[in-house]
């Protein structure tokens, strides 16, 4: 026979068992469920995120969440990042919006959802506010994105409407930075280019592969001696073939396995600005230009 005291602790260890079971959650993602708080409809959840890339998955919606999405490190370049969600095909359940001082603005409703489109935001517009659709049967409903945190140049690439100018060349000193902090770089010429919707994938062969984060550029195999891949660049920006077999840099970043360009000037250009900076002394990182 149980004591009470006994009994007390065996339920409050049960309980806590079932909550753990419930959610889990790390700086990057968060996984819960509505069930928690299921006869609670108007509970509020607060979840905190704190990596560069990550995902969050809420099963069985109910009530709402506010998800807080913050570099783990402090510095003033914080301030100047975007967040971009890519919503699963599965996702629904629950509409998202952006709360900023209670202020909210519907971001993706839950019927836009399930097309995988990315969205993105400034960091400063607040954080996500995640609210259930009340329904009757929530075994079914999933409400799934991943994020991305990601620098005003290469947000433009992926969610063009953030940007005045998306399609504006880039800088000298930007040239030559973004060299040293793209995900890839590669020296190259435009095969074809396919216009879609919003964007426009560029088939490139490259002639020299400098570096790349994920397979973006796969080898043609030892007869072909080169190397293939597609980048994508906002429709408007209205790239096409140039003449001949004209070079280009390519340079960008990776989001959500795409390969987004970011700077993307013709070779000989680049080769100019890298060749009077080295004979200043000036440049930010060393390129095998041989």
């Amino acid at each position: 026979m149980l004591t009470p005291i006994l009994a007390y602790l065996l339920s409050v260890l049960l309980l806590c068992r079932i909550a753990f079971s419930q959610y889990s959650s790390d700086q990057c993602s968060w996984r819960g469920s509505g069930l928690t708080h299921e006869g609670h409809a108007r509970d509020v959840e607060q979840v905190y995120l704190r990596c560069s890339q990550g995902s969050l998955e809420w099963l069985y919606p109910t009530g709402a969440i506010i998800v807080n999405m913050r570099p783990n490190t402090l510095s003033s370049a914080a301030s100047r990042l975007s967040v971009c969600i890519k919503p699963s095909a599965n996702s629904h359940g629950a509409n998202i919006y952006l709360d900023r001082a209670g202020k909210l603005r519907l971001l993706l409703p839950e019927k836009e959802q399930a097309l995988g489109k990315v969205t993105c935001f400034s960091i400063q517009e607040g954080a996500l506010f995640i609210e259930a659709i009340p329904h009757r049967d929530i075994s079914r409903r999933i409400t799934s994105f991943q994020y991305e945190l990601v620098s005003e140049r290469t947000t433009s690439g992926v969610d063009p409407r953030l940007s005045s100018a998306p399609c504006q060349p880039c800088s000298d000193a930007e040239v030559l930075l973004t060299v040293c902090t793209s995900d890839f770089v590669a020296r190259g010429t435009i095969l074809g280019v396919e216009q879609e919707e919003e964007q426009s994938t560029v088939t490139v062969a490259i002639a020299h592969l400098y570096k790349q984060k994920m397979q973006v550029f796969a080898s043609g195999g030892v007869r072909a001696r080169r190397w293939m891949g597609q980048v994508r660049i906002p429709r408007q920006c209205g790239v096409k073939p140039g003449p001949g077999e004209e070079e280009f840099l390519f340079t960008g970043s990776i989001r959500f396995g795409e390969a987004w360009v970011g700077c993307a000037p013709r070779y000989k250009d680049f080769l100019r600005l890298y060749r009077e900076a080295e004979q200043k002394g000036t440049n930010p990182c060393f390129v095998d230009t041989d």
